[in-house]
């Protein structure tokens, strides 16, 4: 078993992934059977027309799922160091996220917490337009 720090050092700050994906109807009901969030917000297309939106909109948190997914890309080659999410901080859903639009979850290492064996990531996930949609710091934490 390799030491945290020795993960912690093999990461440089800076480093960025992103990735993009349609989200499509099937996502967003996947999702809802997934966590059984069946809110009109994401499944009653009648129901969001009367609101401000005037269409359904995705679960905020499965936009962050791609936030996981990209997090995994940076730590991709770095299986011989064990490292775990240990959460979220500041997640902010700025805009909604349409069905049919197609985001961007970019992901930028920031910080390094030796004390801690812990880095700090930038993440936001923006629209086809450039329309950010949301922000979040995730922690990632080397075992």
């Amino acid at each position: 078993m390799s030491d945290p720090q020795d993960g912690l050092n093999a990461v440089e700050i800076g480093t960025t992934v992103s990735l993009s994906k349609t989200i499509g109807e099937y996502d967003v009901y996947s999702f809802a059977g997934i966590t059984g969030d069946f809110s009109p917000n994401h499944v009653n297309e009648e129901y969001m027309k009367g609101t401000p939106y005037g269409t359904r909109i995705a679960h905020g948190v499965l936009g962050m799922g791609f936030a996981s997914t990209a997090s995994s890309m940076v730590l991709a080659n770095l299986t011989q160091y064990p490292c775990v999410s240990y959460g979220y901080d500041r997640i902010r859903f700025v805009k909604p996220i349409l069905i049919g639009d197609t985001i961007t979850v970019t992901y930028t290492v920031q910080e390094k917490v030796p004390e801690k064996n812990q880095l700090r990531s930038k993440v936001t996930i923006t629209n086809q337009k450039g329309e950010v949609a949301t922000v979040a710091t995730h922690i990632l934490q080397f075992v």
